[in-house]
């Protein structure tokens, strides 16, 4: 492996985030209508592609059961079914039950009373559930309470290896990395998410697709 540790990024962090912006234009991610689908879809997202969850989201939606008091109250055989589309469903089911019912025990329902937690308090609290992983936790904080809290997933961590941006590439030192080098600001935060995510889709693959790549030449 190279000794990258001398070496200094070839673009850093908001000059990145403005380069592709440029490029790319603005996502205006997180598709959803409520905080409650976001909650929803940060869940029901983990270790599948977007498509399948926007599938399950639509039978939630048309079986009108997309509501904390309804999945919480639905029998898990039927939940399953709704959200099956997006794998491994009999887990992400229970996950789902078990965090809408631990929204009514705490907070009588209401997302809006958790959410105004401070930042810390909230991602220490999500973080303690079963089934939020930091990812799911920061997407939740981001996307659904509006507060800032960058979110890292695995095309970030790819790009980020790829550039150069930085050496230490576990989760919690790439979220740090990131919050301590751009503004502190929800929309920017949300914006720059998304357009690594389509960076990654588009070029920044497992084989990557460097031809036509934005970045040509700037990766190792």
């Amino acid at each position: 492996m190279k000794n990258l540790s001398k070496r200094q990024p070839l673009l850093n962090p908001y000059e990145f985030y403005t380069f592709l912006l440029s490029h790319f234009d603005p996502q205006h991610w997180w598709p959803a209508e409520t905080p409650f689908e976001v909650v929803v879809g940060a869940i029901l997202t983990q270790q599948v592609a977007w498509r399948n969850v926007e599938k399950a989201i639509k039978n939630l939606k048309s079986s009108h059961v997309l509501d904390p008091c309804k999945i919480s109250n639905l029998p898990l055989g039927k939940l399953e079914v709704y959200v099956k589309p997006t794998g491994f469903y009999r887990q992400k089911a229970r996950r789902l039950k078990g965090i809408c019912a631990y929204i009514f025990k705490e907070y009588n329902g209401s997302l809006k009373r958790l959410f105004n937690k401070e930042t810390c308090s909230l991602r220490a609290e999500l973080l303690s559930l079963n089934g939020i992983g930091p990812e799911t936790a920061d997407s939740i904080i981001l996307y659904a309470a509006g507060k800032p809290s960058f979110v890292i997933d695995a095309y970030t961590k790819r790009i980020c290896e790829r550039l150069q941006l930085t050496d230490d590439l576990d989760y919690e030192s790439l979220k740090k990395f990131f919050e301590s080098s751009i503004p502190e600001d929800v929309e920017v935060y949300k914006e720059f998410h998304a357009l690594l995510v389509e960076l990654g889709k588009n070029y920044c693959k497992t084989k990557p697709v460097c031809k036509n790549c934005p970045l040509s030449g700037k990766c190792i």
